[in-house]
Parts: structure tokens; C-alpha cells; sequence
């Protein structure tokens, strides 16, 4: 790989025209190699020759310059902060985020903390994004999406259940978590289910909705079955003090909210002398692989996509296609992992 050339202090920034005398080429050759074009043929050995060049002089394309010719800043709006939900969605960010970058948009996490919807549609559209992919924990608004739309977003995408008007709808259902679990549980006999609401901040964005699809599952099984939620901490401390009266509470099965939460709380209640499962059954969700290391095995709940196109496709499709109707895609499916544990 090329090296960086050392450069003395007060030489101007290099240029298109720089990289193409040091690359023997044309201005435009450059201009078509650095920016992936590929409507006009380039062999691959100039091509490697203007990308050596311009790594050589510590070229880049100007943003602000490439968005005027393009008309926008080919940059997608991702929602910051998501570590909270879990292992499952970082690897579904992860993906979308690389998937994103190898079609060639620029991806960047922004922060709405302390916005409300309107407010950050507004911030939002202040940069110029092509695309928006906004977080569950924001309820945009139509208000919000038109702004959006006004500004040049070509796709406006929700995570949240609730379709917006005049936005696409990329639907992770919480509560399809929660209900796998229980309609596990219900089916191998356990009837007095508690369900783990973490008390961290931020997780009740996803905690409550599990806890509805677990109400839910019970309502409508014929099962003379009842839920439970219990407040939960992640700290051993708690676990413990939960373990401590959990014969009290007259449950004989749990699910967890997510394998993290189900192996601190099943640590806690076999220290107990509580038997899992014979006494309690238990489920997490995310299904890691350190839940199938325990002993009894961790049964859990897996996210899969439901989608045959990748998220980074669907949302490269919809900014192609900008004057489709609003689509509404199912982008998880739950699944239960049935191990030892229940």
C-alpha cells in the first residue's frame, strides 16, 4: 500500500489535478476512479495507478463538491445509541451500516438526545441526507417526514411498529420477542411466568413491548396461565435479592428479556438451590453462543432476517425509487431455541 509523502507545513491541500499529472491521466479518469463510477471503461491498472497516486498526496473527493454534482450528500441518517437493545441489533446496524458503505453512501450515526420528532426531522434535514433511518425510540411524525422529504431525502424509513404517514416501514416488532418466548413456556406446561423488566435506562423502549407479547401470548392460548413482571437490575446484587423470595412468588418458569439478563438471574436462583429447569424454567433471547456453554444449556430466543432483500439493498432500492408508494417490510422473525433450561 501506498505511504503518505511527508509535506512541509503550509503546502495547499492536494488536488484532482495533482493526482491525475502524479497518475498520468485526465482530471476526469480521476474523477471516475475515485468516485466508483463505472459507466465508462477504465482499465484496473489505472485505476489501482489514480488510487496509488492519490494515496500517495493524501487526496480525497470533496464532499460538499461531489453532493452539488450529485444533487445530494449520498449520505443515509443512522440512529446512534442502539448498543442498548442488544447483541442481536449491533450486528444488524453492523451489517446494514457495511452494507450501506459498499453500495457507496456515507453513513453516519447522529444522536437525537433530548429531541423530540419535530426537532430532530429538523436537525436531521439540516444535513442533506439522501436517506433517513429513523430510531424506534422517535416517533416521527408526518410533519417530520415532509421536512425530510423537502430537503431531498428520497427514502424516509421508521424502525418503529406504528407506520408514519409518507415513510417506509422497516418493522422490528418487540413484542413477537416476548410472545415466542412465552408460547414456548406455555407449551411445556409452565403456567406462572414471570417476564425480567430491566430497570437500565434505555431498555424500556424494548423491555415493555416484550412484556405486551408475553400478555398477549397468554391471552390468547387456553391456558389458565398468568405473567409476572419483575423488576431487575444488572447487577448480582439484584439477581440475588430476586432469587431470595422467588419461592414467594409462586413462579415456575421466566423469561429473561435477553440471555444476558437469563444467565445473571439463572446463576442467582441455582445459587439459591432453586432447580432450573425442574423448578423454574428459563429463556433468554439473542441466543449467544455463552448461553450454550452453561450448564443446563440456555434456551433462548434467535432474531432472523425476514427479508429477502438486505436491509442496505431495500433502502438503495427505495432512494432509487422514490415516488413509490410507502412499503411496509417485517424485518425480524423470532424463533425459539428450545435447550436444557426450559
Amino acid at each position: 500500500m501506498s505511504q503518505l509523502s511527508e509535506q512541509p507545513a503550509g503546502v495547499s491541500v492536494p488536488t484532482s489535478a495533482d493526482v491525475a499529472r502524479l497518475a498520468g491521466v485526465s482530471r476526469a479518469t480521476v474523477s471516475y476512479v475515485l468516485n466508483n463510477n463505472t459507466s465508462v471503461r477504465i482499465s484496473e491498472s489505472t485505476r489501482r495507478r489514480v488510487r496509488e497516486a492519490a494515496a500517495d498526496l493524501g487526496y480525497v473527493p470533496h464532499a460538499a463538491a461531489r453532493s452539488l454534482r450529485a444533487g445530494h450528500t449520498g449520505m443515509v441518517l443512522l440512529p446512534a445509541g442502539q448498543a442498548q437493545a442488544g447483541p442481536a441489533y449491533q450486528r444488524f446496524f453492523a451489517g446494514l451500516e457495511s452494507g450501506l458503505r459498499r453500495l457507496d453512501y456515507v453513513v453516519v450515526q447522529y444522536g437525537s438526545a433530548g429531541l423530540d420528532a419535530d426537532e430532530a426531522a429538523r436537525a436531521w434535514a439540516e444535513l442533506r441526507p439522501v436517506a433517513v433511518v429513523s430510531p424506534g425510540s422517535i416517533t416521527l411524525t408526518a410533519y417530520g417526514t415532509g421536512v425530510l422529504t423537502r430537503s431531498g431525502a428520497k427514502a424516509v424509513i421508521t424502525l418503529g411498529p406504528q407506520p408514519v404517514e409518507g415513510a417506509h416501514a422497516l418493522v422490528m416488532d418487540q413484542r413477537e420477542v416476548g410472545g415466542c418466548a412465552v408460547r414456548h413456556l406455555l407449551a411445556r406446561g409452565r403456567r406462572r411466568i414471570g417476564v425480567v423488566m430491566p430497570q437500565e435506562a434505555g431498555l424500556a423502549l424494548f423491555a415493555e413491548p416484550r412484556l405486551a407479547g408475553a400478555v398477549r401470548a397468554v391471552e390468547e392460548s387456553a391456558a389458565d396461565a398468568h405473567v409476572l413482571p419483575l423488576p431487575l437490575r444488572y447487577a448480582e446484587e439484584s439477581a440475588e435479592e430476586l432469587a431470595a423470595r422467588w419461592r414467594t412468588l409462586g413462579l415456575d418458569a421466566v423469561f429473561a428479556y435477553n440471555d444476558e439478563y437469563a444467565m445473571l438471574l439463572m446463576r442467582a436462583l441455582q445459587d439459591a438451590g432453586i432447580d432450573v429447569p425442574a423448578e423454574t424454567a428459563v429463556v433468554g433471547a439473542d441466543d449467544l453462543m455463552l448461553g450454550r456453554l452453561l450448564r443446563p444449556r440456555l434456551s433462548s430466543v434467535t432474531l432472523e432476517l425476514a427479508t429477502a432483500q438486505s436491509p442496505a439493498e431495500m433502502i438503495d432500492r427505495l432512494v432509487r425509487n422514490p415516488r413509490g408508494a410507502p412499503e411496509r417490510h417485517e424485518l425480524l422473525r423470532a424463533a425459539a431455541v428450545p435447550r436444557e433450561s426450559s
